[in-house]
């Protein structure tokens, strides 16, 4: 066989077969000399077939979990919503059989009330100091909390106890330490020669109060999530600014602060939606609201309290709904453009 029978008999063995000698010794044992190996022939009708089979048994077991969650979520949140925002268009005392729509009416009444503005100002007083005063406490215990400390497990634990506690335990017991006739705090104020504060008779000491309480509930939340966050933050990087002769103040404020900013734009999210939530703590410590109807309580005493008023209650709801919605929105559209997740 000359040179051009042999360039051509290697031209016409597949690209695979000239690319791999394994395969060229193999073809060359099987086929005649002077045949070339040649592609299997594709079955795309086969490949469609166990494509869509596959395709639906995956679908199937998605339905399989997906579903119970989703008719759930369906029946237990966006059906209860829908619902108050319909009976918050009615004129409708709790317990009577029939109801007149009014419209928007409860909405504009609600806004042009005297009690709106004292209302809406409780709940962003609640919310701000709540929120900022958890979260700066917070960061404070994780960072002592993240020191190696004799005791140190036993001090988290003691510090995220209250975060688990039940918040009408919490109230009760703390109602009972700022009573300002038979208090812990009254007693060891008269031990001093001092009168107790009215907490409970004065509107703004009873906000300031039930803060307190609130803050002391979270804190220890707050300080669990932050002081995961710090023992993320590599030690390298402490390290090397250490020997550049960054101080400590610097290397947190350049260093530990930014890497935090995904653990606390979680925080800044949760501990708002939870503040604007808060009802259990004003509800057994305040019973009656003094200086502290945010909008949640207030939309409670509306449809349970002396006035019976469910549809404007639903109303107040609806406007809380509102706001959550609006600030979660603007947390994710704004605040987040702030966040290093690298």
């Amino acid at each position: 066989m000359g040179r051009s029978d042999i360039g051509a008999a290697t031209q016409r063995i597949p690209t695979t077969t000239r690319s791999n000698p394994a395969r060229l010794a193999t073809a060359d044992a099987v086929l005649p000399p002077g045949e070339a190996a040649l592609p299997r022939p594709s079955r795309p009708g086969l490949e469609a077939r166990r494509w869509n089979k596959r395709t639906r048994r995956d679908a199937l077991v998605f339905v399989a979990f997906a579903a119970p969650n989703v008719l759930l979520i369906l029946l237990f949140t966006y059906r209860p919503l829908i619902t108050n925002i319909y009976y918050s268009t009615l004129d409708w005392t709790l317990g009577a059989a029939s109801a007149t729509s009014v419209g928007l009416g409860n909405y504009v009444e609600f806004f042009d009330s005297p009690d709106a503005s004292a209302v809406l100002g409780v709940t962003a007083i609640f919310t701000v100091t709540t929120v900022g005063g958890a979260m700066a406490l917070g960061l404070l215990v994780a960072l002592t909390l993240n020191q190696r400390l004799k005791g140190r497990t036993f001090a988290r634990a003691v510090v995220f106890a209250p975060y688990v506690l039940s918040g009408v335990g919490v109230g009760l017991v703390w109602l009972f330490i700022f009573d300002p006739t038979y208090g812990v705090l009254s007693w060891m104020l008269r031990g001093i020669g001092q009168l107790s504060p009215q907490w409970v008779n004065d509107p703004k000491l009873a906000l300031v109060m039930v803060i307190l309480v609130y803050i002391w509930k979270n804190l220890g939340y707050c300080a669990v999530v932050y002081l995961a966050g710090l023992q993320s933050v590599p030690p390298q990087l402490l390290e090397a600014a250490s020997l550049d002769g960054a101080s400590s103040a610097r290397r947190f404020v350049s260093i530990v602060v930014p890497l935090l900013s995904p653990t606390t734009f979680f925080l800044l999210i949760t501990t708002l939606l939870s503040s604007l939530q808060a009802f259990d703590i004003i509800r057994i410590m305040t019973p009656s609201g003094n200086g502290t109807s945010t909008l949640i309580f207030d939309s409670y005493l509306q449809a349970f309290g002396s006035y019976n008023r469910a549809g404007y209650s639903a109303a107040i709801s609806v406007v809380l709904f509102l706001a959550l919605l609006i600030m979660t929105a603007v947390q994710l559209r704004f605040v987040e453009r702030k966040v290093h997740y690298s």
